[in-house]
């Protein structure tokens, strides 16, 4: 069993989106009894739910740092999955997680993601 969360695209991200494969087919956050699976046109993020350190609702992204693919933060390694620059669920992980880069060297310790019920997807991985 699981539950399925769609992304909330915005017009404005859309188009930079479908550039890098990102479409809302392809885009949407799945969570079994036992994973958090993210599904971001090629990208791909799945962690153990035991691996959730916590999460919170956060939002007012700028465009240019958010739209088209995966954002990597220098500040502190986070991965973005945009696709508006409204509001969003930060979770983040115990150990960190592989998700930008094909060879999953890069790991990061935390992900938000911009899904239609934020508040819904918190409620669900605790």
């Amino acid at each position: 069993m699981s539950t399925r969360f769609e992304f909330d695209f915005a017009p404005a991200y859309r188009l930079p989106a479908l550039a890098f494969g990102i479409r809302p087919s392809s885009a949407f956050v799945e969570v079994t009894r036992e994973e958090l699976r993210v599904h971001f046109g090629p990208w791909r993020l799945v962690t153990g739910l035991d691996n959730i350190a916590g999460t919170e609702i956060t939002g007012n992204f700028a465009w240019l740092k958010t739209a088209g693919p995966p954002h990597l933060s220098f500040a502190d390694r986070g991965v973005t999955f945009a696709t508006n620059g409204e509001r969003a669920l930060c979770v983040q992980f115990v150990r960190p997680v592989p998700a930008i880069d094909p060879t999953r060297t890069i790991r990061h310790p935390a992900a938000t993601l911009t899904v239609a019920r934020p508040e819904a997807l918190r409620e669900l991985v605790g």
